[in-house]
């Protein structure tokens, strides 16, 4: 399929299978159902976001859907792509991520461990804890370890939690930081592609201040 073909294809959603893939045993057997079955849909999402969320940030962003390169034992339990500004690669830069865990989509902005801009982003985050309290929507999700699927609800966070999940980020050498929605396995709006792709907009949109904030 050519970018261009790619480019004008509609995005189907995520459906059963998708999920599945993680559910089969071994490296290279998930691997292969993972290339087949969702990568191709991570690189249309790319083409399909990557224009609105430039214009959102108002920066050229680029599309970085992950190849678990590195694996040769475990084989993955979740998969994703990504958004940065920087065309070579997003793991050192604050960015966006769609992506799948078993139970779930995630749509949400990063920074882990490799980001140089963790103490830019925890410092104004710690000093503007009041308005990112007021930005972020309650169900939303923080996490301070992608690696795993789950985290800690906004609104059930108090002003104490959230500044240490921020404190950490800046002490902690091997710390990160992610925040955004989980969609459930099932619900309907992951089997209507457009619906999906107006959520995640959306979402971006509401993060963006986030994204700002890592800059100093």
């Amino acid at each position: 399929m050519t970018q261009a073909t790619t480019a004008a294809a509609a995005f189907a959603g995520f459906g059963e299978r998708d999920f599945e893939v993680f559910e089969i045993g071994g490296l290279e057997a998930r691997m292969d159902a993972l290339i087949e079955r969702v990568r191709p849909k991570l690189h249309l999402i790319g083409d399909k976001l990557t224009p609105s969320l430039s214009e959102l940030c108002g920066e050229e962003m680029f599309t970085h859907v992950a190849k678990h390169a590195r694996r040769t034992v475990n084989a993955p339990n979740d998969t994703w792509v990504a958004f940065a500004n920087n065309k070579r690669g997003y793991k050192a830069h604050p960015h966006f991520q769609v992506g799948l865990w078993s139970t779930h989509v995630f749509v949400q902005f990063a920074i882990i461990y490799e980001c140089p801009n963790k103490n830019v982003f925890a410092e104004r985050a710690l000093a503007e804890l009041d308005s990112v309290r007021a930005s972020v929507p309650g169900s939303f999700v923080w996490s301070k370890d992608h690696m795993v699927p789950t985290g800690s609800v906004h609104s059930e966070l108090t002003n104490d939690e959230l500044s240490e999940l921020f404190m950490r980020l800046k002490t902690v050498k091997a710390s990160e930081l992610t925040c955004g929605i989980h969609v459930l396995r099932g619900d309907p709006l992951l089997a209507d592609g457009e619906a999906f792709l107006k959520q995640v907009k959306e979402t971006y949109r509401t993060l963006l201040p986030l994204y700002q904030m890592a800059f100093a």
